[in-house]
């Protein structure tokens, strides 16, 4: 059951724990009897973009949980280094707007990795049970690196799915940024690790946010929130046990089962919280 007015799941962006912890979530509450995955708007970001392309295409939430359980002998990790990230401040902390400071992380970005030197979209597909868009309102970010613009990549974009994911999963430092028609692209996450705000318009909002610092005021959740102005909302973060199984690096494959029951377990202590929104 859920209530009235258009809700919004928001499937923040946290690596490959991240996608696990989500999908934990996700399917925890289902089985409780709050399904999110029919929210009329699914806005993805970085790992939150895989999770929302699976499930606004029909991927059964078992099937996908089960998936988080098996050996990660075959996914392909990462890690930012500490010099790596580094790298990421100056970008931030120099004065400009929040695109100009966006633009100079495009700039590293496409430093560090030149556009296409990995098989990212290849990483992607095997991760995503499908290839297509769904026939949904689901609402994939990303920025482009030239200058440091936002966007949202939607089914009406013309853009290739999978494409779309990995541009929003391009991490700067760590993976190369997607070219699509012409221009390239980086993570999501670095204009916000949520972008909540995408969903404007959205009376209930349910937002799974398995990084929720903010790189400034502006771009935090509640102010994101604050814009997007809904009547309920509920925003969940990972507790001290999920934390915990995530460890030090997100983008960890070997991490990603614990992380999974670990978002399964904490769901336990959502329902009620999550129910009251999506019944709104």
């Amino acid at each position: 059951m859920t209530g009235s007015g258009t809700s919004a799941l928001v499937l923040g962006g946290g690596g490959i724990t991240g996608i696990a912890w989500e999908l934990g979530i996700l399917h925890g509450l289902a089985q409780a009897g709050v399904d999110l995955t029919g929210a009329d708007i699914v806005v993805g970001t970085s790992a939150g973009s895989v999770v929302g392309a699976q499930v606004t295409n029909g991927q059964p939430l078992e099937e996908l949980y089960a998936t988080q359980l098996e050996p990660a002998d075959a996914e392909l990790g990462g890690r930012m280094s500490r010099i790596a990230a580094l790298k990421l401040v100056p970008p931030y902390a120099l004065p400009g707007s929040g695109r100009a400071k966006l633009a100079r992380v495009g700039r590293v970005a496409v430093a560090s990795h030149a556009p296409g030197s990995a098989d990212r979209e290849g990483v992607i597909r095997s991760r995503l049970p499908v290839r297509d868009w769904p026939d949904r309102d689901l609402r994939v970010t990303a920025v482009e690196t030239a200058s440091g613009e936002f966007t949202v990549f939607t089914p009406a974009s013309g853009v290739d799915l999978v494409a779309a994911v990995a541009a929003s999963c391009a991490v700067p430092t760590v993976w190369p940024p997607v070219e699509i028609a012409g221009r390239t692209y980086m993570d999501g996450g670095m204009r916000s690790t949520a972008n909540v705000d995408v969903a404007r318009g959205a009376e209930r909002v349910v937002v799974l946010a398995p990084l929720p610092r903010a790189i400034s005021k502006k771009a935090s959740i509640r102010a994101q929130l604050e814009r997007v102005a809904p009547r309920a909302w509920s925003v969940v973060t990972p507790d001290a046990d999920a934390l915990a199984a995530f460890g030090r690096n997100l983008l960890d494959p070997s991490k990603r089962a614990v992380a999974a029951e670990a978002g399964l377990r904490q769901s336990a202590d959502l329902v009620d919280q999550v129910r009251g929104v999506w019944e709104a």
